[in-house]
């Protein structure tokens, strides 16, 4: 299992397990776990109502991709740490991260 902790808006934070070997991205996972993420886009980048910080984790992300970047630089909140869900593969990598949830209900 790969376990990563989401830290919600209001500073709780809930652990998530997930399946080694499964083929989604970040923001599934999290709607999936019932977070009200709104991903208008439906995982393309164009949107960013799925933007999570990036807290903690014990392996590098991939960079993200231009069409990422251009898409949090829109946001008034971003920071060096922001990243979108959608952009996120879950692997092994993340176990371990913490992530906080910042696009939630936008």
């Amino acid at each position: 299992m790969i376990r990563i902790k989401i830290e919600d808006e209001s500073g709780a934070t809930r652990d998530v397990e997930i399946p080694e070997g499964i083929s989604l991205s970040l923001m599934e996972v999290l709607k999936a776990s019932e977070y009200d993420i709104l991903a208008t886009c439906g995982g393309m980048a164009l949107c960013a109502t799925c933007h999570v910080e990036v807290v903690q984790t014990s392996e590098p992300l991939d960079d993200p991709a231009d069409v990422e970047l251009e898409m949090i630089d829109t946001l008034p909140d971003a920071s060096a740490d922001s990243r979108l869900a959608c952009q996120i593969r879950v692997g092994p990598h993340l176990d371990g991260a913490v992530f906080k949830l910042r696009g939630v209900g936008v």
